[in-house]
């Protein structure tokens, strides 16, 4: 183990030395992948509208995701590259209301194939612009309970008499298809590593809700269909040359 840490340590130094010789990064060239922490931000306002009478807080304005990434430039398009993504995450609140601890989940993830050209007035790092082909789901689990319960609770509660019963669970889902813009800036540390910040705005279509048991859902607003602004960072090993 301490030679193989001893090589690396020693690979970095020839790196780094020959790179005060030569400029590595002056085309662009390379390919690599790594993980993407990121920010979600979609529209919760008409979310947020009806957890008012649900006794809970607003969700909140954007939710961490993570996933990660990938891409390799195609050496006869000068500038141009291809690759995938894929994040995901969610954010929840709940408050106690009335003895019962009321909930509320939203998830969503998303991922496609993209395309990308890197922008050739930059000689020292990657402005790319380009756009994600691909799919995405979203889901929302709201549920009303009221502490630890019983095997005859629940099936009394799910019974034909039990049509007053406080407890429930609810699950929403939402699955589509997207075209989603980005912009990404890519700043190489080493030949071997890169840093990466970016964003971009997922477009959703077709999107069909689902409840429970696969039962259609009608009239969700648009707003609450998925997609949305994110943010990304991230770390790319690999081989960088810009």
């Amino acid at each position: 183990m301490i030679k193989f840490y001893v090589s690396i340590i020693l690979l970095l130094y020839c790196e780094t030395t020959f790179a005060q010789q030569k400029k590595f990064f002056d085309s662009p060239f390379g390919a690599g992948g790594g993980y993407v922490p990121s920010i979600i931000a979609p529209n919760f306002s008409d979310i947020n509208a009806k957890l008012k009478g649900f006794g809970i807080g607003d969700l909140p304005n954007g939710f961490y995701a993570s996933g990660g990434a990938g891409y390799v430039y195609l050496g006869f398009i000068p500038g141009l590259r291809i690759g995938g993504i894929g994040i995901g995450g969610n954010t929840k609140q709940s408050a106690l209301v009335k003895g019962f601890k009321n909930e509320i989940q939203y998830s969503a993830s998303f991922g496609g194939f993209s395309v990308e050209y890197t922008l050739p007035y930059f000689r020292d790092f990657g402005v790319s612009l380009g756009i994600i082909i691909g799919g995405g789901m979203t889901s929302l689990d709201i549920s009303r309970s009221k502490g630890s319960m019983d095997w005859d609770r629940v099936w009394n509660e799910v019974s034909d008499t039990a049509s007053n019963a406080s407890s429930f669970s609810r699950k929403l889902q939402n699955n589509y298809f997207l075209l989603t813009p980005t912009l990404n800036v890519d700043i190489p540390v080493h030949r071997l590593i890169a840093l990466r910040v970016g964003t971009g705005y997922a477009f959703a279509f077709g999107e069909t809700w689902k409840m429970d048991n696969d039962r259609e859902l009608l009239n969700v607003p648009g707003s609450v269909k998925g997609g949305g602004l994110f943010i990304t960072t991230g770390i790319f090993f690999g081989f960088f040359s810009y």
